[in-house]
């Protein structure tokens, strides 16, 4: 069976990865990808979006320009953590695909209107396009099948502020929101939470990198290495394995110059793979809430584990997962379509602009 989604990121490192993701597995129904602006721009994620979409010679799936800045905030972004066009290293060309004539807010209503309880929302990026399209239909909560998110951090430390994750803290209004709006469902329809409580488990290293592109038959060896200058380009010679290789390596940079390591942190393509797939993870329901007026704690996700606060559970944070097994499915699943997609005929063709769509 097909789990039909639509798909909302700030495209970002690990939003491109998560995109590969779901255009390499066959149940994977994308009807819509919202662009929002948060790792780098909303022009530069809708363009983002647009070039994977090209590289994986994905059909007509919809991209629409979504929210340019948060609820109230001012926009911060973040291209010291995933590069100045938000895909690291990787340099995909221009693509020709037009942009959708409805915006993302539309988008998402129009959409789960016409699929009433069938859509799956993964929300990888800040919950602005989400929060407003509620704004407009408070009933978008209880006609979709479910929401995943990537977002917030409850037993673990932040990575924006001492206690914030980047996707609550650009927009908490909206987060906040979000969460409201989607108290009283079933415990089947609660939202599943993503926090770094889990996605900082999982830990892609340059050995997945290099079984990746052993999958795909790409040439030569993909080495990464802690000890190569910064920057170095991959030489790999199917283009997904070389634009995925110089994607990745930035962000393991970016971890291993905040001491976290030479890695990188697979945050969204986990969410990715929760929404095929939710049990992949186990999970513990709690009511969550955002803070909003902290001097210090801004955006900082609070769960209500035991009650206190007198309110039913809004939510289903993921707890455990086994990071090896995720990454034995993204593997196969993103190598087998690299290896499918370029053949070593038609690798030269992709660098020549010729059949980037078909």
């Amino acid at each position: 069976m097909t789990v039909p989604l639509i798909v909302d990121v700030d495209t970002g490192i690990d939003d491109s990865l998560a995109l590969l993701y779901l255009l390499a597995t066959e149940e994977a129904d994308i009807l819509g990808i919202a662009s929002t602006a948060g790792n780098v721009p909303v022009d530069q994620v809708a363009a983002n979006n647009l070039a994977w979409l090209d590289l994986c010679r994905a059909g007509d799936v919809e991209v629409a320009l979504g929210a340019q800045v948060p609820l109230v905030a001012p926009l911060m972004t973040t291209e010291d953590t995933h590069g100045p066009q938000g895909i690291g290293y990787a340099e995909l060309p221009v693509s020709p695909r037009p942009l959708s004539p409805r915006d993302a807010t539309t988008m998402w209503i129009e959409l789960v209107r016409s699929h009433p309880g069938e859509i799956t929302g993964l929300v990888t990026g800040p919950l602005t396009n989400l929060a407003l399209a509620i704004r407009l239909d408070p009933e978008l909560p209880r006609l979709l099948k479910r929401l995943v998110l990537m977002g917030g951090a409850f037993q673990h430390q932040g990575n924006t502020t001492p206690t914030s994750e980047w996707n609550i803290a650009v927009d908490p209004e909206a987060a906040a929101e979000v969460f409201a709006a989607f108290s009283g469902l079933p415990a089947d329809r609660r939202p599943i939470v993503c926090a770094l409580d889990i996605t900082e488990t999982i830990e892609m290293t340059p050995e997945h990198v290099r079984r990746l592109a052993e999958r795909a038959g790409s040439s030569p060896g993909e080495a990464i290495s802690s000890s190569d200058a910064p920057g170095v380009r991959s030489t790999a010679s199917n283009p997904i394995v070389r634009h995925f290789s110089d994607a990745v390596r930035f962000y393991m940079e970016f971890h291993r110059d905040h001491d976290q390591g030479f890695l990188a942190h697979m945050h969204d393509p986990f969410a990715a793979a929760v929404a095929l797939d939710p049990d992949i993870a186990t999970y513990r329901h709690a009511t969550v809430d955002v803070e909003l007026v902290g001097t210090l704690t801004r955006g900082t996700t609070v769960a209500d584990w035991r009650g206190m606060w007198g309110k039913d559970a809004n939510v289903a944070i993921a707890t455990h997962t086994d990071p090896e097994a995720f990454f034995d499915r993204l593997i196969d699943r993103v190598g087998a379509l690299a290896a499918r997609l370029y053949p070593a005929a038609q690798r030269a063709e992709f660098e020549s602009g010729i059949e980037r769509v078909e």
